[in-house]
């Protein structure tokens, strides 16, 4: 679900210490100044933020907020330079996965008596799930997005093969066998975008009832590479080495660098985040038909990992109150659509969801509605030393089991005995 566009990060920094030092008001009882730093990049969502940062100013004369454009690309090793250096903005924008240790560390502040009853009832109990740690609330967790398949609808039509439903998607074996009828001479049925491939892993596997990360009673968790974890990735590795029916070439990529190839006929079929669809209706050849599936399911049925994006107070900020009540205005239901349909993503609040804007067949908003109830806590969201894990041990397992070059007991080696070597650094 993060972003990874790229923001000029210098400007973002310049203008985060620039702006996010002091006490934020006057001891003379003047105003009191927030900053809120937003890492919205596209344009749409970047209008919607400042808007409602108007509208909140407004309306609100003793507390005025400040506007600060944060970068996805830098987010986490800003942060921490900014919490080390007394720099932090006072309202924080980022994603759940990012939460973890710098709630452990002390850093955000535990919003468990600081919100109000509306928004923490707005919020189902497994989206606060994505953002709780030892008791704790530390983010608000206020957009999300499913992974479906963006599908090359005249190509699906002309091939006649039974178009998935949320009511009835396809199984992971259903999967396999319709890429494998899609593809043809120089063409694919599917392209996996997997430069990143942990995440989208570990998330899609829910769905086939794997969950990889296990806490003991003791607290500690541990990795335990199961049959039920290895679905997702013997499929993929499946099409790319056995089938022929996935391109191999793309394992390399980003989600956006497939879309030439995509548009080109290249490919059939490509798993990307729901907010994708912006890109195609912006980037699409005039007359390309494009449409939104579901991703497949198995024993977990369509249960998907999702790391929404949050909103957090720093445990620095003298004026706590004040944040929380700008976060509760700028997630009232009507509010949270407009965030939501500047940023192509679907609100986590239940009264959010229902609005019709999020249920037209215009953009197949519908389809990844549909999907919302399925969404859980991605298994990797509390763990301590996951950036690690996956950054030393996951990302070249995975590349290289895609690859072909190791096979899958060599793969749960890794993550098992490697990976289980860097958790015990942290739950010591």
């Amino acid at each position: 679900m993060r972003r990874r566009r790229w923001i000029p990060v210098l400007a973002a920094l310049g203008l985060l210490l620039a702006g996010c030092s002091g006490d934020g008001g006057s001891e003379s009882g003047g105003p009191v100044t927030l900053h809120f730093q937003s890492l919205a990049w596209q344009q749409e969502s970047v209008t919607a933020n400042k808007e409602l940062v108007k509208e909140w100013n407004a309306t609100h004369p003793d507390v005025k907020v400040e506007y600060v454009q944060g970068s996805w690309d830098s987010i986490h090793d800003q942060l921490l330079t900014s919490f080390e250096g007394g720099e932090a903005p006072d309202i924080i924008h980022d994603a759940s996965d990012d939460l973890a240790d710098f709630a452990y560390g002390g850093y955000l502040a535990d919003l468990s008596e600081l919100l109000p009853e509306r928004l923490k009832s707005a919020i189902p109990q497994r989206s606060w799930d994505t953002t709780t740690f030892g008791g704790g609330i530390y983010g608000v967790p206020f957009l999300q997005e499913p992974r479906v398949l963006i599908a090359n609808a005249k190509w699906l039509r002309k091939s006649g093969v039974r178009i998935p439903t949320p009511e009835k998607p396809w199984t992971w074996e259903e999967f396999r066998e319709i890429a494998k009828q899609l593809s043809g001479k120089g063409t694919y049925g599917v392209a996996w975008p997997l430069k990143e491939p942990v995440s989208a892993t570990l998330n899609l596997s829910l769905s086939a009832g794997g969950q990889l990360f296990h806490r003991g009673e003791d607290g500690k968790v541990t990795v335990r590479f199961g049959a039920a974890d290895a679905v997702v990735p013997r499929t993929v590795r499946d099409e790319v080495n056995t089938d022929r029916s996935a391109s191999s070439t793309t394992l390399g990529m980003g989600g956006s660098d497939t879309l030439p190839g995509f548009f080109g006929g290249k490919y059939a079929m490509v798993p990307l985040g729901f907010s994708y669809r912006q890109q195609l209706a912006q980037q699409a050849p005039k007359g390309f038909d494009w449409q939104v599936l579901p991703a497949p399911a198995g024993a977990g049925g369509l249960a998907q990992g999702v790391s929404p994006q949050t909103l957090s107070i720093a445990e620095d900020s003298p004026h706590k109150k004040e944040a929380a009540e700008f976060i509760d205005f700028l997630l009232r239901p009507a509010n949270m659509v407009r965030l939501a349909l500047g940023d192509w993503m679907l609100p986590t609040g239940t009264e959010a969801l229902k609005d019709p804007a999020l249920h037209t067949t215009k953009d197949d908003w519908a389809t990844g509605t549909a999907l919302a109830a399925q969404l859980r806590s991605a298994p990797a969201q509390s763990v301590r030393g996951y950036a690690e894990w996956k950054d030393k041990v996951a990302t070249p397992a995975f590349q290289e089991y895609y690859s072909g070059a190791i096979g899958l007991d060599e793969l749960r080696h890794r993550l098992e005995k490697d990976g289980n070597l860097v958790l015990a650094r942290y739950q010591r």
